[in-house]
């Protein structure tokens, strides 16, 4: 049955589902994985794909940007559409030494800025963490590569203004990198029952002076962090 913002039936969304935040790399990696990929949405310009990859069944669905956002999209996905887990496949902002540019993060954790999860636990700081059966098979199709880093990240709902000691304080406590969806996504999936990842390529670097990917290159250097994805979603 439809929702207000996904218009597709029941039966129409794989088990798993990819879901990187820009509708643009939605579609082009469901070009890239599967040849037989079907629209099944479109509401808003939001487009999700349903195919298979090596005979499994996969869906990718665009998330937009931010938390309550992807909140929408993953509640629909979990509760209307017997969705079972949902991979983010993104960037982030690196926050530690230890990961470069073009590194890729296996996020085992989500820190949270924001109140999106605190009612899940009354007077209680909820953690919000991957599933470590999709960590697991993300680190194992790795094969031990250099640039994959499993660590935590910090989930935000604010893109500008953050102070520099607040990055500098996430680096310490071995804080990978800064996004803003995956600590909704990991308590929506506890809330629910599901299990949910975010693989991440660093695109900038907030405490290291570096150069930044371009526009372009974020919606085409993430080859690394797909195949994790895959991976991971179809374990």
């Amino acid at each position: 049955m439809a929702t207000p913002h996904i218009n597709a039936e029941k039966g129409d969304f794989a088990p798993a589902v990819l879901m990187p935040g820009d509708p643009k790399r939605a579609e082009r990696m469901a070009e890239m994985l599967m040849p037989d990929a079907k629209i099944v949405s479109d509401v808003r310009g939001i487009k999700a794909f349903t195919g298979t990859v090596d005979g499994k069944p996969l869906s990718i669905m665009a998330s937009g940007m931010g938390q309550p956002t992807l909140g929408i999209y993953v509640t629909e996905l979990f509760t209307e559409f017997d969705v079972q887990r949902v991979i983010r496949v993104g960037t982030c902002g690196g926050l530690s030494e230890k990961v470069k540019i073009g590194d890729v993060v296996i996020a085992n954790g989500a820190h949270y800025e924001g109140i999106i999860n605190t009612h899940l636990i009354p007077e209680t700081h909820f953690s919000a963490v991957a599933s470590h059966n999709l960590v697991q098979a993300a680190y194992d199709a790795a094969e031990g590569a250099e640039n994959v880093v499993v660590a935590p990240v910090i989930s935000r709902d604010r893109f500008y203004n953050v102070p520099p000691e607040v990055n500098e304080a996430a680096a310490r406590v071995g804080t990978a990198g800064a996004e803003m969806e995956a600590g909704a996504l990991y308590g929506l999936a506890a809330l629910h029952g599901k299990e949910a990842l975010a693989v991440l390529t660093v695109s900038d670097h907030m405490t290291v002076k570096s150069e930044d990917m371009t526009a372009e290159e974020r919606e085409t250097n993430f080859q690394g962090a797909l195949k994790l994805a895959v991976a991971a979603a179809l374990s």
